[in-house]
Parts: C-alpha cells; structure tokens; sequence
C-alpha cells in the first residue's frame, strides 16, 4: 500500500516534470486525460498458452507454438477471466480484450467451429461490460482437422474452403455483437495459417481462391460503429516457410481495394523490417492500422513486448502523423516459461509507456527546426528526450488511475501466484 509519504514524493516528482515539459510547449495533464481514452486490445491467449475451450481435443498447430510449462495455466472460462481481471487491475487506462472463437463460453459441450453462435459469448460481453472493457475478435483457422492439409479460407478443397467461409461469416456476426452490446467498436482481425513448407506451383490459384472466399466472407455488411474488418498477415509460418497465401503485398492489396484495415504483427515481418517505416507509408491510402505488438527473436517468437526502440518508434509515427484515430493498438504474444499474468502487465505496459513518450515529445519544436534546416538541433532534441523526467509523468499516471508503480506491481503478480496459481493442479 502506498503510504501518504510516497504519494506526495511522486506528487512532487510530477510537478517538477510538469514545469519541464511546459517548457517544451507540453502540458502534461492534457496529455494524460489523452493517454487514458486510448484503449489497448490485450489478447486472452497470453492467459492458457493458445489452448482454448473446445471439447474437439485438437492438438495446437498451423503454425502456433507455446513454449514452457509454467504453473497455473488457465483451465476454464472462470479461471481466465479472473487471471485477466487481475493483470487489468495493474494495467492503467482504457483496455479491451482480444478473443478468438475457441474461448467460447460452451459449457462443456463439443461445438465444432461452424456452428459457433452469439449464445457462446454473451457471457464474455457481461464480463466486459462489468470490467468496462472492449472486446476484439478473430477466427481460430488453426488446431483443427480441417486445417491439417496447409489450408483453410484458399484451400481447393470446396467442402474444407465452406467450413471456413461459415466460420468466418459466424465470427463476424459474433464481432458485430460485441460492438453493438457493448457500444464499444469490434476490430474483427482474420489472419490464416495457410501457406506451405517447401516449393510450391500454384500460389496464384490459391491467392485468387483467397480473394474469392474474402469476397464472400466480406459480402455480409454490417455498421462500422459496430465492426471494422482488419487484415493480417504474415512473412513465414512454422509448415509455411516457402509459401503463406496471406501475404503483406496480397492482403495491403486488398485492404486498399475493399476499404479494410490491414494488421501489422511485428513478428511477422522479416526480422530487418521495421513496422515503423509502414506506418507513414500506408496511411495516405489505408482505411486505418491494427496493430498486434509483440517482440520476435530471430524469427516471429512472440515474446513479450518491452520498451524497445522499436515500439517506442512506432508510437512516435502514430502521434506525429496525428492518426491516433485511425490506428489501433494491441498486443499479441504468448509465453508460456514465465508467470503469464505477468507477461500480460509487462507487455502492456510497455505499450502504453511507449505511447506516453511520445505524446510528451516536443515535436513541434522539432518540426521546427527540420523545416528551418536546423538539423543537427533535431537531432539533438531527439536524443535529449530520452533523458527528460518521462518516468515522473508515468508513475504520476499510474497513480491517477489507482494502479502500482514501477516496481510495485510485481510484488502484486506475487502474491497472486501464492493465493491463486498455486492452488491449480
């Protein structure tokens, strides 16, 4: 418990940072009343290693791969809801959950992936609605017997392709309901596994089979303060590492065309790639950007986000590019060696941390002195904000929204880990 001494400690660190961003022509309070409107997708997965709540015993595949063994694993729709209730509870600001079809609420019963229905997840928008949370969504095209051969939404396959399309179809008529219950907008995000692992002939037959089930997927409309359809995709895959259908170029293609949001993962990319440098790139011609943050080591190793250059960058791009409106955040990544709860609060915080720096960055004055040719004066500013009183303005933050410091929101994950975790065979 903070004591009244700390308070005013952090209390008086703020007002110091206060007078030192005011300076820079940054009001910090504005700042902050910003920073907590700004909502972050946090994806239930992180909680149960990608396992879900199917009776259909599918093993995990197509791509997807949970390492370590860590006690406490999420069992059931209670026990993830609580491990996320608790990871909320030390995460400031506006949140949403990001689930996928396989965490339905199906009370024990064997539902296959084409008939799910809004019934299997209105206890989720109860859940939502009492923790003041959004809810986003995916289709699950993976861990199935119809996802087994490589592909699923482009397969040749008519009888494998309609088994997806309807799913698909179902998971966006579940999307629309979330946004409209919850009068929260629903980011409805596919991303598939198809591809295949060595040399393959007819890429340009399984792209066309793609558009056309998109195509159909899409045809159903339905009101954008509800839903908005995102894009996802990906460089290589575990079994696709020659060939993924759902490629960037295919998918920016057609999100530009058909008026969709493409997703940038930032583990899907090859590992010299920076999302940052598409940020700019794609949005004179985008409908907007979902982004899923994660942090991949060496290949697309969905580690936890931290607060790398990298998503410290891509902050930056979105506020200086004015498009916090038409990007949105999220974070996706999955480890299963460390207590998950606090993977959850370490990747979203470093997140939203990212996001608070660059909303105290003068950039302004750093405009300033690039258009004026003042360059070695921005490239100066540029490296004296990393040393600016920015750790002031986020514990001050943390403490608004009644949420633990740095360092003190890890004893939480202890405690928590002794009252509940262990007590979960």
């Amino acid at each position: 418990m903070q004591t009244r001494e700390h308070m005013k400690n952090i209390e008086k660190q703020y007002e110091y940072a206060k007078e030192y961003y005011a300076g820079l022509g940054i009001n910090t309070d504005k700042v902050l009343k910003k920073l907590e409107k700004i909502p972050v997708s946090i994806h239930c997965w992180q909680g149960d290693d990608v396992v879900g709540f199917e009776e259909s015993g599918s093993a995990l595949g197509g791509g997807i791969l949970a390492t370590g063994n860590f006690k406490g694993r999420a069992r059931n729709l209670a026990e993830l809801q609580q491990d996320i209730e608790k990871a909320f509870s030390l995460i400031p600001g506006a949140k949403k959950i990001n689930l996928h079809p396989i965490y339905g609420d199906f009370k024990g019963k064997k539902v296959d992936r084409n008939a799910i229905t809004v019934d299997h997840f209105k206890s989720w928008a109860d859940w939502a609605e009492s923790n003041s949370a959004g809810i986003d969504f995916n289709p699950t095209p993976f861990s199935h017997i119809f996802a087994e051969s490589g592909y699923t939404l482009s397969s040749k396959d008519k009888k494998i392709r309609d088994f997806w399309i309807e799913h698909t179809k179902r998971c966006r008529e579940i999307s629309n309901y979330f946004g409209k219950r919850l009068k929260k907008t629903c980011i409805f995000n596919l991303w598939i596994q198809d591809g295949s692992k060595d040399i393959t002939l007819s890429k340009l037959e399984h792209r066309q089979i793609l558009k056309d089930s998109l195509d159909e997927v899409f045809s159903i409309k339905y009101p954008e303060s509800n839903i908005i359809d995102s894009l996802e995709s990906k460089l290589f895959g575990i079994a696709s590492e020659s060939y993924v259908v759902g490629s960037h170029e295919f998918y920016l293609s057609y999100a530009v065309k058909n008026d969709k949001l493409i997703t940038f993962d930032t583990g899907h990319f090859h590992p010299t790639e920076l999302v940052s440098d598409k940020i700019s790139a794609v949005l004179p011609y985008i409908k907007g950007i979902m982004l899923h943050l994660s942090r991949g080591i060496r290949w697309d190793s969905d580690h936890v986000t931290i607060l790398s250059d990298e998503v410290i960058n891509i902050m930056r791009e979105i506020v200086i590019s004015n498009a916090l409106d038409k990007v949105y955040i999220g974070t996706d990544f999955f480890d299963a060696s460390i207590n998950r709860i606090g993977a959850w609060v370490i990747g979203a915080r470093a997140v939203i941390k990212a996001l608070l720096f660059a909303l105290l960055e003068p950039v302004s004055l750093i405009k300033k002195y690039e258009s004026s040719g003042q360059l070695f004066a921005r490239l100066g500013l540029l490296e004296d904000t990393k040393t600016m009183p920015f750790g002031a303005v986020w514990n001050y933050y943390c403490s608004s929204q009644d949420m633990p410091q740095d360092l003190s929101w890890i004893d939480e994950v202890f405690k928590y880990e002794k009252d509940v975790l262990d007590a979960r065979i």
